[in-house]
């Protein structure tokens, strides 16, 4: 199996999960400029819509989409409890709620803020929405040191790796005092650790 990613970006949910699943994977870097994988292979092949992560499987296919690759990578081993198992009926709904919650409305509320040819009135709204969305996020968090369960799931690997986009686009974590304290525990996790190290993001 091997994981197309891109240093710093939304793959680093999945490099956090499949290190703390304990799976033996490949990795492949995505040079941001040419679009070309550190294994020679172009973006386009792995992904025509053109981003990460892109999750080669062992039998050759490719899984994309973040939310579908990171409940996949929780199945490989269910003994990890990354997600509530199929089956389980309505926990499983909540982390699937909780996923979807983070990639529509956290993550891709970032996107204006990251792209060069946003107006600054979009700019503004983003970030008005963002502040609403994280706001809420913060009060359902509260005291509670994960967010979807009683331990670590995919669902705080994806919440821990959007969260770092708040220092790029000057938003302080501050003003959220229940995500920075979610954040800077999660921070010190050894797989989150180690997932930061191997994208050079951390020494």
């Amino acid at each position: 199996m091997k994981l197309y990613y891109m240093t710093g970006s939304c793959s680093m949910a999945t490099h956090i999960s499949l290190t703390e699943a304990g799976v033996k994977f490949d990795v492949a870097r995505l040079d941001r400029k040419n679009r070309v994988f550190s294994d020679g292979v172009s973006i386009d092949q792995v992904n025509p819509k053109g981003y990460v992560p892109v999750l080669k499987l062992d039998n050759g296919q490719f899984l994309t989409e973040n939310i579908a690759v990171l409940l996949y990578v929780a199945d490989l081993l269910p003994a990890a409890t990354l997600a509530p198992a199929p089956g389980t009926a309505l926990e499983r709904y909540r982390m699937i709620e909780w996923l979807a919650f983070i990639s529509t409305e956290i993550h891709k509320g970032f996107s204006p803020l990251f792209h060069r040819e946003a107006s600054e009135e979009m700019k503004t709204f983003a970030t008005t929405n963002l502040t609403k969305r994280l706001g809420w996020l913060d009060g359902q968090i509260g005291s509670r040191s994960y967010l979807a369960a009683e331990h670590f799931t995919v669902a705080d690997a994806y919440l821990f790796t959007v969260l770092t986009w708040t220092s790029a686009v000057k938003m302080d974590l501050a003003t959220w005092p229940n995500l920075q304290r979610y954040f800077t525990a999660l921070s010190k996790r050894p797989a989150v650790v180690s997932a930061m190290k191997a994208e050079g993001l951390i020494k």
